[in-house]
């Protein structure tokens, strides 16, 4: 008996496959595919949280004072003439970043082996933001299953495909 199924890929194909649509499910909370991708996401998605879950408060809070271009009031930076060359003005302020912990750092690159960087594209705005997908798993869905012990996924039937009569379900964050 096979330990996962290979959905008629090969290998690089498969694995692919399988990140792209685990990305798709923890960036957008549900996706529609087939029952058979469908069971071997979930196995994926399901370890991922877990280790979120498992590393969320690991870390500790560090200040740190950064020196930072002073910008006018149309996001430029200000400068200043000195010794006959213009010079960019810059303040010093202190910010408080979250150091990980080796454990959660180990988790966190262990993420980043499945996902797949996501842009998303505000209707105002017209270039693409970048999502950090590990920092939403530890800061959204980690927390939000904290009390819960595993089945962080549903798998609901939707019906069968008309191409090729497949069935297809939606496999949702819980």
């Amino acid at each position: 008996m096979a330990k996962y199924r290979k959905l008629s890929r090969t290998s690089s194909q498969r694995k692919a496959l399988l990140r792209g649509q685990v990305t798709a499910l923890l960036a957008n909370g549900k996706i529609v595919t087939t029952e058979a991708k469908a069971k071997e996401v979930r196995k994926i998605a399901e370890g991922l949280i877990a280790l979120g879950v498992k590393e969320k408060d690991n870390f500790e809070t560090v200040k740190v004072t950064a020196k930072v271009a002073r910008k006018d009031k149309d996001g430029k930076r200000v400068k200043e003439v000195k010794d006959g060359k213009k010079v960019t003005v810059y303040d010093e302020v202190e910010k408080e970043l979250k150091k990980d912990l080796p454990s959660r750092l180990h988790a966190r690159r262990e993420m980043l082996k499945v996902l797949y960087p996501v842009k998303t594209v505000t209707e105002g705005k017209k270039k693409a933001q970048e999502v950090d997908m590990v920092a939403k798993i530890f800061d959204e869905i980690a927390p939000k299953y904290a009390t819960r012990n595993g089945g962080y996924t549903r798998i609901v039937k939707i019906g069968q495909r008309k191409g090729d009569g497949a069935m297809e379900v939606l496999l949702e964050l819980v």
